[in-house]
């Protein structure tokens, strides 16, 4: 019996990017993969992270960001990196046999209104999204209930039909 792969989201700032990553891969691709998330800076979460996610129906309130000096002691399949590569520089995590970098603004620049604020960081949600899905796809892996995640389909069924219901339910 193959293990499941071991994918780790690492962001450069705080939590939140890494936690929105792992809650979309959880929810999409169910127990396919075993999952953790982490941050260089903080553990803590942008204060609207868990908002912007249970308009998704996905409550991260649970999650916890793990420590990255006791994750160097696991092996990983993969390694995602996100960050801002305009203000931060992609952590490096070594012996990962594969290592992925994702250019993904940092929640801490976000600024203006309290409505401002909550409109950026559910722009920052659905791009996580997207990528979760495109990163599903591109493994080859399957969605729930086992069925094969072609990336179009990817796209369509997880983030744009969402995210346009999202948009029309915000504009007005």
């Amino acid at each position: 019996m193959n293990a499941k792969p071991k994918i780790l989201f690492l962001s450069t700032g705080d939590a939140t990017r890494s936690q929105m990553a792992e809650a979309f891969l959880r929810t999409f691709a169910g127990d396919t993969f075993d999952v953790a998330s982490a941050a260089v800076n903080s553990n803590s979460l942008h204060p609207l992270a868990n908002d912007v996610m249970k308009e998704l129906g996905i409550d991260i309130s649970g999650q916890a960001a793990q420590s990255v000096a006791e994750l160097f002691k696991d092996r990983f399949t993969c390694v995602v990196t996100i960050a801002d590569a305009a203000r931060e520089r992609h952590a490096v995590f070594p012996f990962t046999p594969r290592l992925v970098h994702w250019d993904i603004l940092d929640p801490a620049s976000a600024g203006g209104s309290p409505d401002q604020r909550l409109e950026w960081l559910r722009r920052l949600r659905d791009e996580i999204k997207l990528q979760v899905s495109q990163f599903i796809a591109e493994a080859g892996q399957t969605g729930k209930g086992g069925a094969p995640i072609p990336q179009q389909q990817a796209r369509a069924a997880n983030v744009n039909e969402v995210t346009e219901e999202d948009t029309k339910e915000h504009e007005g």
